[in-house]
């Protein structure tokens, strides 16, 4: 069918009647609630997507709107591609479940429990065993600038340097904690990556992007010498893609994707 168009049509629109999406505000917990395990189980399902699966390892947690000192997160040995809104636990912060039918994994009990504790401002939490994640983790680097993306992480993610086997214990969790320390991301030596935010959706996007920006690293250095993006312009770009809003937002696009293919998520 033909669409004609004339000069006269050709007028600028106002930006503020364009479409530009922004967080929901909520006065409601219950509503929230429900917003944030959809945005959960929706991340579950896109690290599944995306291949971040390594057996019954990996989690993602959303703290709850209501009782903060309360996350939800996936059930122990649930698939990340399975996994739906009623299948998300409430877990207390001495790791005993309060709604759900499953079991949690204690590792995602003892590391994020202490991520949620000890940063009140991170909504969401996100690790898993990624391929590109682990490689970065078993070298001696962190995240470089080498690419737009990775200046999102640029002097604003740190490393944990201790492994120390399957991170079950309380304390291991408040040192890794301690290296997140303020910031968005960091790398578990020997182990792979977390992520936390100030959304559900900005952590799993940092997560995604940071293993794709490890990828990118680990063949550029397999290629042959590299450049950095420097100081200045590495450090301005952060200032316009590592905000948290922004990783809300690129989030966005991911989550209408998972949620037309996977409406069964939201069961």
């Amino acid at each position: 069918m033909a669409d004609p168009l004339t000069r006269q049509d050709l007028v600028p629109i106002p930006e503020e009647k364009l479409v530009f999406r922004l967080p929901a505000q909520f006065t409601d917990p219950a509503i929230e609630r429900r917003h944030r395990k959809e945005r959960l189980a929706g991340a579950l399902r896109l690290f599944g997507r995306f291949g971040f699966e390594e057996g019954v390892a990996g989690h993602i947690t959303a703290r709850d709107p209501e009782f903060p000192d309360h996350f939800w997160v996936n059930p122990f040995g649930m698939s990340f591609k399975h996994v739906k809104v009623s299948d998300l636990l409430l877990v207390n912060h001495d790791g005993d479940v309060v709604q759900g039918r499953h079991r949690v994994n204690r590792a995602a009990f003892a590391i994020h429990s202490a991520v949620h504790a000890a940063r009140p401002d991170v909504v969401g939490a996100a690790h898993s065993h990624s391929v590109y994640g682990k490689a970065l983790s078993a070298t001696p680097q962190r995240l470089e600038p080498l690419t737009q993306d990775a200046c999102a992480f640029y002097e604003d993610h740190g490393c944990y340097e201790e492994y120390s086997g399957v991170a079950n214990d309380p304390e291991e969790g408040r040192r890794i904690a301690a290296a997140l320390g303020p910031y968005k991301a960091v790398i578990l030596r020997n182990h792979g990556l977390l992520t936390g935010a100030g959304s559900v959706d900005a952590a799993a996007y940092w997560f995604i992007t940071m293993e794709r920006s490890a990828q990118a690293q680990l063949a550029a250095k397999a290629s042959g010498p590299t450049l950095q993006i420097p100081h200045e312009e590495a450090r301005s770009t952060y200032e316009q893609v590592g905000f948290d809003l922004a990783g809300w937002f690129q989030f966005q696009p991911l989550f209408d994707q998972i949620s037309r293919t996977d409406p069964d998520l939201f069961d």
